[in-house]
């Protein structure tokens, strides 16, 4: 006996139910609001006056602002080795001065590490200073290689252009002191510092770390190019001269530029193996936003007062008339010398201030014994 059995009902209820199933419900119309009724104006009390960023414009143009740069003058949009890549980039005049705040001392940005092994053992179980250290290691390590050769493109890598004129004494910044080596073969030429050298003197001060950046700092102080310059520097009797940074912290590189320091010796007359410095450590990212050097294969040039005082700058290529404008603000620099009455036997304006203060507390001490 064969048993049939019947299709199941309940397979079939279930479809259908699963079909008419459905997780959405009816919504009504969207019905655009009516707009409120126009409240009456109320008069506003006396001797009272509406502040202008309680008014709808300014609210609405306030998020523009805070999005708006902080700095912008002509390096705040420069092409850099870090940050987001530039497609156009125009460089325009410096119209501020640049440098480092604080006037510069001997024996500071030495890329030597000053602390004692406690200290050392301290920061290496303090995870604060750990998660800062990754900080800066994440900013290094995700630095384009070949930032700084393709920012080359953008006017053969020219920062900025030149101011017109110097920068007012009292207006302007410090240049930083750089310790590195010098070519002189005297003792003591291994660890030198770039703040003895320049005070005292108006310096022209060329910083590059390629051959590349050389002849772009050449453009501004070789004697073919320039020769209103070197006459200057022959006039001023000793109170100007002429500087040459040469950076390079690339540990490789620096040993094969120290292998070769008897090339440059060659190249450099004797008398300026004290001014010619090799610098491989201590230019921090601070250092290099300060005075604008933003790209490592560009030369740059400075012209500093005695008090190592930024008053002028230059970027690159000597652009036409920026030769002249450098000749023009160091005979402006040796007059305002000549009226202060700085010579060879210059002491430093701190250096004064604290040997007067020693002098009067010995006096004070004298008299009150």
């Amino acid at each position: 006996m064969i048993l049939r059995t019947a299709p199941s009902r309940a397979a079939t209820c279930l479809l259908c139910q699963w079909r008419s199933f459905s997780v959405s419900y009816r919504r009504p119309a969207n019905k655009t609001p009516k707009p409120p009724p126009a409240a009456a104006p109320v008069a506003a009390p006396p001797n009272t006056t509406s502040s202008p960023a309680a008014t709808p414009a300014a609210k609405a143009a306030s998020p523009a602002a805070e999005d708006a740069p902080k700095d912008t003058g002509p390096l705040a949009f420069a092409p850099r080795a870090y940050g987001p890549s530039v497609k156009e980039f125009t460089p325009t005049a410096l119209t501020r001065p640049i440098g480092m705040h604080s006037p510069p001392s001997a024996g500071e940005n030495t890329g030597i590490d000053p602390r004692s092994l406690k200290q050392r053992r301290d920061d290496f179980v303090d995870y604060k200073k750990h998660l800062a250290k990754r900080e800066q290691l994440k900013s290094k390590l995700a630095r384009p290689y070949f930032r700084d050769w393709s920012n080359m493109q953008f006017h053969k890598g020219k920062t900025f252009l030149a101011p017109p004129r110097p920068f007012k004494a009292d207006l302007s910044l410090y240049f930083p002191n750089l310790h590195g080596r010098t070519l002189s073969k005297a003792p003591g030429a291994d660890a030198a510092d770039t703040t003895p050298v320049l005070e005292g003197r108006a310096s022209v001060v060329t910083v590059f770390s390629s051959l590349w950046a050389e002849n772009q700092a050449r453009t501004f102080t070789l004697p073919e190019a320039n020769p209103a310059l070197h006459a200057a520097l022959a006039s001023a009797g000793g109170r100007a001269q002429l500087v040459r940074v040469n950076v390079e912290e690339d540990v490789f590189k620096a040993w094969l530029v120290r292998l070769f320091m008897g090339s440059l010796r060659r190249k450099t007359a004797p008398e300026d193996w004290g001014r010619y410095f090799l610098v491989s450590r201590g230019i921090s990212n601070e250092i290099r936003e300060s005075i604008g050097v933003l790209n490592s294969k560009v030369g740059y040039t400075y012209l500093v007062d005695h008090e190592c005082r930024i008053r002028w700058a230059g970027s690159g290529n000597a652009e036409p008339g920026e030769r002249e404008g450098l000749v023009k603000s160091l005979y402006r620099l040796l007059d305002e010398m000549a009226r202060e009455g700085v010579g060879a036997n210059y002491v430093r304006k701190p250096v004064i201030a604290a040997a007067a203060a020693a002098v009067a507390a010995k006096r004070g001490v004298a008299g009150a014994a």
